[in-house]
């Protein structure tokens, strides 16, 4: 035993083996608390033991929101009268507002709140606002009368107001979710720990497995009840399952890892920019050591820590460089004259005798992300970590780019279908008739499923890298920047639609996408898309070539 203890000193004194730090080995060392805001212990915490809930929570709000939106078209004009143009408008501003109200539960979550209960208030006024839409579907007052014959009456002015007031509260709802939820979840596992490091990429993995659980439920079995039984059940299953989501979430409160929120992000970055403008005669040092920055890796925003100075944005580095005036004040604590380098770190239809609803076509795109996430994770990346070297297979971005690529490929399959379609069309002399051609819509299944590989890839990367590469104290804020994101993309798409119609149209063209798609060209807006997405390949190579990932001191 002597020469054991012998051996092992001098394993110690040549630096082989690091002493033991208690501390280190009991608690999390990413600053993360407990309920109570005390230190947590590592093995009764956070990990793969308090994902379940939070998961299940996520599968639960996403069968809800699906549940909701996907056959929100059908409601609006069948049970509403609403006209076809009336509805798609009314349901593209719902889900656009969806996509910017995260910017309110982000701010909220990283400035004053926190995740946890950010995500409990708004789970709360997301579930009043299903409620009261399923109400709106089931008591006849708050319906419009059926028709009669060709007569719709249209939904009286204090039904319409019931029915967008439950829309637009699952729209606030979802602002306080959407950012909270994925960043939540990775806040378990401590950054750290190489392992758990390893463990929180697998997270987001699964995380968008458990999105696709419940929008296959809801694309599948949901749209079926809604169209064949009735809306009020339709939407009460919803419902029921949202009330689910906050049980789950609140069961696993006592083995959460919690960060603290670290004050308004805005605020911080308006105190960078002042601070660099009252300074924008000072020379700044070449030594990035000089500049500002509290001692003993400490941040100067709470729940965070010290990021590594970069060479970007360097006219930013004046915010933190040490003036005499400063020095002779000995004034630090004024962050509208002096930051910290962390601070300024901010960055259709049949089969045999059944017809599959229109809405849920989208349930290939779920099945395939469902197939594809598991292989992924438990033999892409341990494959693929063979070569690259990597820890988690590819790098965040590597990860992205094959997702844009895949991209591509996707757009090129739907237009060569459409040519198939087309060439049917003509033989057939089906172009002056506005009917389907003989072609199954089965054919577009290959096309789905290359669109939830993508997802696996793209989404989930950027999941990844709006977290890791975001500072600790804006890490919701950062996740509702990767949602506007999808918010631009649809508006874009609109754009795209319009400009497309406009041009295609002149002189008495039928254009490319007119009522009778045997008459258009849809081959050809698939393959500007597929232009358009090798351009955005091109333009995210260059960038992503040039970024530097973001460590922490």
């Amino acid at each position: 035993m002597a020469g054991a203890e012998r051996g092992e000193e001098a394993a110690l004194e040549q630096g082989l083996l690091a002493p033991e730090e208690p501390n280190q080995l009991i608690y999390t060392g990413d600053g993360s608390v407990d309920f109570s805001g005390n230190p947590v212990v590592k093995e009764t915490t956070g990990r793969w033991k308090a994902c379940p809930f939070i998961l299940g929570n996520e599968c639960c709000e996403r069968l809800a929101y699906y549940g909701i939106s996907t056959n929100l078209v059908t409601y609006l004009t069948k049970k509403l009268h609403d006209g076809n143009a009336s509805a798609a408008s009314n349901v593209t501003t719902w889900q656009g507002t969806c996509y910017l109200t995260p910017l309110i539960g982000a701010i909220l979550a990283d400035a004053y709140w926190g995740r946890y209960w950010t995500i409990a208030t708004f789970s709360t006024i997301y579930f009043i606002g299903m409620a009261i839409l399923t109400l709106s579907a089931s008591v006849p007052v708050l319906m419009p009368p059926s028709c009669e014959g060709s007569f719709c009456p249209p939904a009286s002015p204090f039904q319409y107001t019931v029915f967008f007031l439950g829309l637009y509260l699952i729209a606030l709802g979802t602002g306080g979710i959407k950012p909270c939820v994925s960043s939540f979840g990775a806040d378990q596992f401590d950054d750290t720990d190489p392992s758990e490091r390893i463990q929180k990429g697998s997270f987001f993995n699964w995380f968008y497995f458990s999105i696709n659980i419940g929008a296959l439920i809801s694309s599948s079995f949901l749209v079926w009840v809604q169209d064949n039984v009735g809306w009020g059940l339709g939407f009460g299953i919803p419902t029921v399952f949202m009330g689910l989501a906050i049980i789950s979430f609140f069961s696993g409160t006592s083995i959460y890892r919690f960060q603290k929120p670290g004050g308004s992000p805005i605020t911080r970055v308006c105190q960078v920019v002042v601070a660099s403008l009252r300074k924008w005669h000072v020379h700044v040092p070449e030594d990035s050591s000089l500049l500002y920055e509290l001692p003993d890796g400490v941040s100067a925003i709470e729940g965070s820590r010290q990021l590594e100075h970069t060479d970007e944005l360097i006219c930013l580095d004046k915010a933190a460089t040490i003036t005499d005036v400063d020095v002779k004040t000995a004034d630090f604590t004024n962050p509208w004259r002096i930051c910290t380098v962390t601070q300024g770190m901010v960055l259709d239809p049949s089969l045999g005798s059944f017809k599959v609803p229109p809405a849920s076509l989208s349930t290939f795109d779920t099945l395939s992300v469902i197939l594809c996430v598991p292989i992924y994770d438990y033999i892409l990346v341990p494959l693929a970590r063979r070569f690259t070297g990597n820890e988690r297979g590819f790098t965040e971005l590597q990860r992205m780019g094959i997702g844009l690529v895949i991209s591509v490929i996707t757009m090129s399959v739907a237009a060569i279908l459409e040519i198939k379609r087309l060439a049917i069309a003509r033989e057939q002399h089906l172009v002056d008739q506005n009917v389907p051609v003989p072609l199954s819509i089965f054919w577009q299944i290959p096309q789905y499923f290359l669109v939830g590989l993508s997802e696996v890839f793209t989404f989930i990367g950027a999941l990844e890298f709006f977290y890791d590469q975001s500072p600790d104290a804006m890490r919701s804020l950062c996740s509702a920047l990767q949602l506007l994101t999808t918010a631009f993309g649809n508006y874009l798409s609109t754009f795209i639609l319009t400009m497309v119609a406009y041009f295609t149209t002149r002189g008495g063209n039928p254009g490319w996408i007119p009522d009778n798609l045997n008459q258009g060209h849809l081959d050809y807006f698939f393959w500007l898309l597929a232009a358009l997405s090798f351009l955005n390949l091109v333009i995210y190579v260059v960038c992503a070539g040039k970024y530097k990932s973001k460590k922490a001191a």
